[in-house]
């Protein structure tokens, strides 16, 4: 989501380094924020683009969390399923072993055993009673340290299992913890809003949509999005699932069908190419190949803000297919519309096609605000 006035980018400007460990918006947001007192439109403009920014960077830490809860959710079933498979191995144990005390104790075994063998009538008999007390009695040898060995098993796993509940339940309650912090941000928003009259609004949007055109003319100037480019073939087939989702709303968290945010877009449009890209925007830019805003080409997603909290799918001719912000719908935007941060490219290795019709976009595709602003 737009936040701060749209940067220009040189042409070959080398990308950013990927944050190491830093989590956007872990710190206090009121540094940051432009302060509440002044009605100018440029002033409202900056805190209006501050507080969405910051939603979005909780939107996108929510998903993290949301991610790992799903991804612990998955391992403590298997650590359930195999303490259950172990409990019910120990059982069958001990039933195996409390038979063969029973036996002993009744006299089915040992001793009564060589004297079955003792007065056989026949040499067959007595190989066949051999046999079978041999087996016995490897049974008893072998039955008390199987006996101890799933008892170790089962004792280990329920260990395990006690942490990945644990583990669990801290997930939980961190992905609450984000929800909640979503929520608030976008309170702020909704209340800022809410004090703003309809000639405010609307020069706002104008204001807006001015610095976009500005940004996005400076960028096309600078010549570094020139020559046509096709996409791979995975690529063409994730703009064509993206363009297939304009007009469908942005929510925080949705990752489709009918509402995305915009890492849950462009994490499905690539799905429906075959290719399985991380949750968040951070961790797309942070594990997928970076590519020079030079070469890039349709399919590839395009990354926003120092942070990358926000993400895109690039269209081709300088614009892009995005799930704005709250208020907004995926739509078609210039590439500019928000402070670029670079690009990546899912299939790095995936060659260009040697010809490539986009595919049509349908009517309104880039009616409303470019940063996802729109009351209009």
């Amino acid at each position: 989501a737009g936040v701060d006035a749209p940067d220009p980018v040189a042409p070959e400007a080398p990308v950013a380094p990927p944050p190491a460990t830093e989590t956007p918006g872990e710190i206090d947001d009121a540094a940051a924020l432009p302060p509440p007192g002044g009605d100018s439109v440029s002033a409202l403009l900056t805190r209006m683009r501050t507080l969405y920014q910051r939603a979005e960077e909780a939107t996108e830490r929510f998903n993290a969390a949301e991610e790992a809860l799903k991804l612990q959710t998955v391992d403590t079933g298997k650590v359930t399923a195999r303490l259950t498979a172990a409990r019910t191995a120990l059982e069958q144990g001990r039933a195996t072993a409390g038979r063969i005390a029973r036996e002993q104790y009744q006299g089915t075994s040992e001793f009564s055993a060589y004297l079955r063998l003792l007065f056989a009538p026949d040499p067959r008999s007595a190989l066949e009673q051999g046999q079978l007390m041999a087996r016995a009695s490897r049974d008893r040898a072998a039955a008390v340290p199987r006996l101890e060995k799933a008892e170790r098993q089962a004792a280990d796993l329920a260990r395990a299992s006690r942490r990945a509940l644990d583990r669990q339940q801290t997930l939980a309650a961190a992905q609450r913890k984000r929800r909640d912090e979503v929520r608030g941000k976008l309170a702020e928003v909704e209340k800022l809003l809410a004090g703003l009259s309809a000639d405010q609004l609307a020069r706002l949007t104008e204001l807006e949509r001015a610095q976009t055109a500005g940004a996005q003319r400076e960028l096309l100037g600078s010549g570094v999005l020139d020559g046509p480019r096709t996409p791979s073939r995975a690529g063409a087939e994730a703009l064509r699932f993206a363009v297939d989702q304009i007009g469908k709303p942005y929510e925080w968290g949705a990752e489709g069908p009918r509402a995305y945010d915009c890492s849950g877009l462009t994490q499905q449009a690539w799905a429906a190419a075959g290719r399985e890209l991380p949750r968040t925007s951070q961790e797309q830019w942070a594990t997928l190949p970076r590519v020079p805003l030079s070469e890039l080409r349709p399919g590839d997603l395009v990354v926003y803000f120092p942070g990358a909290t926000h993400v895109a799918v690039y269209l081709g001719e300088g614009l892009v297919v995005q799930a704005p912000r709250p208020g907004g719908k995926v739509k078609v935007s210039p590439i500019a519309a928000n402070p670029l941060l670079g690009a990546v490219r899912p299939d790095q290795g995936g060659e260009s096609l040697a010809s490539y019709t986009p595919p049509p976009l349908p009517a309104g595709a880039r009616d409303g605000g470019d940063e996802g602003y729109d009351h209009g």
